[in-house]
């Protein structure tokens, strides 16, 4: 006899056979089996305060993402209510602030003090953190969009010349070209990974994470038609260098699934 087989495994079945009549891999196939089989990574849910106030930490006890088998134990999965979730050494802290603009999570290996992040005196992290930031393009998240675009995005370019024609900024504010010191990798023409280096300003400072000894890793992503930028900044020690690929490959795809690509 049989045993009787749920809609969602029918699902996964099916999508077994049909790749294996087309003899390719199949893209729908390897996303479902990601989100049921993948690794666990602890769920670490971050408080956050912003435009309408105080959110609690979102709750959840695990997440199955793509992650190599090799640091599936060194790293969690930190989300707050708005804007994206990214992966970062285990036993860090969270914070994320909020608003019509967009969002930024703030992830570090100490206590975050909230206050800080709201004070014009802060001056930003001087050590190991990683920021993810959402800038909303068509809110006054649009200035932070069109920065970026002028710096590393020449195919979208229309809406810094937008964005300049408002009036509200000069052309001044959005400088064109690529930071000097920067090293680029274009993923696509929407998505640009990116270093900067020590000591140096460019896209790793166009975050609250100041220059040190120390290079700044990341993507710049823009979705959507208006568009939006997602921006991840990543400094962590030098023994910790080999999670960054991973931790930025995560936003990569969390940014396509978002984007319905």
């Amino acid at each position: 006899m049989i045993p009787s087989m749920s809609a969602h495994h029918l699902f996964i079945a099916s999508l077994v056979f049909w790749a294996s009549l087309s003899g390719t891999r199949c893209d729908v196939f390897a996303q479902a089996r990601t989100q049921v089989d993948g690794p666990q990574v602890p769920f670490v849910g971050c408080e956050s305060d912003g435009q309408v106030g105080p959110l609690k930490a979102p709750k959840e006890r695990v997440k199955h993402l793509a992650v190599p088998a090799e640091f599936v134990n060194r790293l969690a999965y930190y989300k707050a209510e708005e804007g994206f979730g990214v992966l970062a050494p285990r036993g860090w802290h969270c914070f994320s602030t909020y608003g019509s603009s967009g969002s930024n999570l703030y992830v570090t290996p100490e206590p975050i003090e909230s206050a800080a992040l709201f004070s014009s005196e802060w001056k930003g992290f001087s050590g190991q953190a990683i920021q993810v930031s959402v800038s909303i393009g068509d809110t006054s998240g649009r200035f932070s969009v069109a920065r970026t675009i002028a710096r590393v995005f020449p195919d979208h370019k229309q809406f810094v010349q937008d964005v300049v024609a408002e009036g509200i900024e000069p052309a001044s504010s959005f400088p064109s070209g690529p930071y000097p010191a920067d090293r680029l990798t274009y993923r696509n023409k929407k998505v640009v990974e990116f270093e900067t280096p020590p000591h140096l300003e460019g896209l790793g400072t166009s975050s609250m994470l100041r220059a040190n000894s120390s290079p700044i890793r990341g993507v710049a992503i823009l979705l959507g038609k208006e568009p939006s930028l997602v921006q991840a900044s990543v400094r962590l020690s030098a023994e910790s260098q080999n999670l960054i690929r991973t931790i930025v490959r995560q936003i990569e795809r969390e940014a396509a699934e978002s984007d319905g690509q």
